[in-house]
């Protein structure tokens, strides 16, 4: 199942600060026509990482090298990058500050079209676990670096606003699988999704206010 009525966001979505972008990809569907397949999927489940200013941001201080390049590039960009050696997370470049180094990971999807070519590509047991996890997602929709640093509207890999869903309910959390800045509520879950990388349901306290 697709959206009925998708639509690309508009030019001036990704050109705000990443925690007010991350929610509201919540919802949206990521739809990827990469070797030969087509796949979507619903997000349940981001996080916010708010470059300069933030610990756990690639673009902390303002950091650059080689590898965190498209991290600088215009709002709507990919950022592509290899977790821990192992795993590919997807990222969209944000910010209302041009070069900020700010993004959104995309941490979990609702499976909706192509599951075929997500469970050959993913060998998992259960369809739950097909998106439920940054790298999972990646893997499961054919990411890899070869999409980082491409302008999302003209990407093999796109993302799509569905009009017909009603806005869904959002959890915040603090984020989770860093060490750095851990405390910061920037990870966002649609309330009660069973496709979720990890349960909100136990982290509902407020953490400390952002500095």
């Amino acid at each position: 199942m697709t959206p009925e009525h998708p639509v690309l966001p508009p030019p001036d979505f990704f050109a705000r600060s990443a925690e007010i972008v991350a929610p509201d990809l919540v919802g949206a569907v990521v739809v990827s026509r990469v070797g030969g397949a087509t796949t979507s999927g619903r997000i349940v489940e981001t996080e916010a990482y708010l470059g300069h200013r933030d610990p756990a941001s690639h673009g902390y201080r303002y950091r650059r090298h080689a590898g965190n390049a498209s991290l600088y590039a215009p709002p709507g960009t990919w950022y592509v990058y290899r977790s821990y050696g192992i795993h590919w997370c997807a990222n969209l470049v944000c910010g209302n500050e041009a070069g900020d180094g700010s993004a959104v990971l995309i941490r979990a999807l609702e499976p909706l079209a192509g599951l075929p070519a997500m469970r050959r590509r993913r060998g998992a047991r259960t369809d739950v676990a097909l998106c439920s996890g940054p790298g999972k997602l990646t893997q499961a929709m054919g990411i890899t670096r070869a999409l980082d640093g491409k302008s999302m509207a003209n990407a093999p890999v796109t993302v799509l606003l569905d009009q017909t869903m009603q806005p869904a309910r959002v959890v915040v959390t603090p984020r989770i699988g860093i060490t750095k800045a851990a405390d910061w509520p920037l990870r966002f879950a649609a309330e009660g999704s069973p496709w979720v990388s990890r349960p909100t349901s136990a982290r509902r306290a407020s953490p400390p206010a952002i500095r």
